[in-house]
Order: structure tokens, then C-alpha cells, then sequence
């Protein structure tokens, strides 16, 4: 997805595909069932969206692109899939484009960190180290819960004029 001022056209931002698509449906599966929560269906078909798409998804495109015949979803069903997909790990929300995204990072739970490029949009996440500012944190008395680091600039593709 560029937007509508990027003129860059050698982009690599794909999304997953094929057997990459459904190994990360079967991990996420998995997962599910070790923690003994449920992918129901419409929370499947999210996490699909979300893994296929090449930039963050905001919450109306993945209602239009929701239903396989191209019938959009309700919103309450994409709202609740992704509350689930977060609260899971399997997604992150990126607070300045109020847009969605697949958890690219194994493991266990993690601060969220990303690239986010002004000119098309992608957005590449990517695991910071916030050991100093979590112990400044709590030598100041505060529990810290979560943290998300939002950069923005230009990504290599879009840099290259």
C-alpha cells in the first residue's frame, strides 16, 4: 500500500503468502490452544488479513476486505477479533496511524517498536532494548506496563532519491 504521494515503485514490503501465510496461521493456532483461548473463525480471518497485508490496516479496511464473497464484516466482529489478536500478542495497533499490524517478533510478550515511513506508509517492527528507561521507570517509583515507540522517516526504498 503506498500512499498517494509516494512515487517509489521498488518497494519489498510484502505480506505473507501461501505456505509462510499458513505456517503463521498454524503457530498462531497453536498457540491458542496452549493458552486455551479460541481463534474462532472471524479472529482468524483478521490475523490472515493482517499477515497478507503489506503496510498497517486501519480497522475499516479490514471490515471491507473482511468477508471471502467481498461482504463487509459488522464492525463489532473486526473490533472484538483484533482486541483479541492484541491482548494475545498476535497484533499491535500503532497509535499515530490508528492502524493494525501482525506481531512480526517471536516469543514471548515484548515492547513494541516501529519504522514508519512518511512517503508509503510501511511500517517495520522491531525489537528496542528499554532496559535504562524501565529501571529510571521504577527507580522513580512507577510500574511500567507497556511501552510503544512510534519512528517515523523514510524507509531504504523511499530514501534511495
Amino acid at each position: 500500500m503506498h500512499t498517494a504521494t509516494c512515487e517509489h515503485d521498488d518497494h519489498d514490503h510484502p505480506g505473507l503468502t501461501g505456505q509462510a501465510l499458513r505456517r503463521a496461521l498454524g503457530a498462531a493456532e497453536r498457540r491458542c490452544a496452549e493458552t486455551d483461548q479460541r481463534l474462532t473463525a472471524p479472529r482468524r480471518r483478521v490475523l490472515e488479513l493482517l499477515l497478507e497485508g503489506d503496510a498497517p490496516l486501519k480497522a475499516y479496511d479490514l471490515i471491507a476486505a473482511f468477508g471471502e464473497a467481498g461482504a463487509p464484516a459488522k464492525p463489532p466482529t473486526v473490533y472484538r477479533a483484533l482486541e483479541f489478536l492484541e491482548r494475545l500478542g498476535f497484533a499491535h495497533r500503532i497509535e499515530s496511524l490508528n492502524a493494525y499490524v501482525p506481531c512480526r517478533l517471536e516469543g514471548d510478550s515484548h515492547q513494541a517498536a516501529f519504522l514508519i515511513c512518511d512517503c508509503c506508509g510501511a511500517a517495520e517492527e522491531f525489537e528496542p532494548d528499554f532496559t535504562a528507561q524501565l529501571a529510571a521507570a521504577k527507580g522513580a517509583g512507577y510500574a511500567v506496563e507497556s511501552i510503544t515507540l512510534e519512528a517515523r522517516g523514510l524507509c531504504p526504498a523511499c530514501r534511495k532519491d
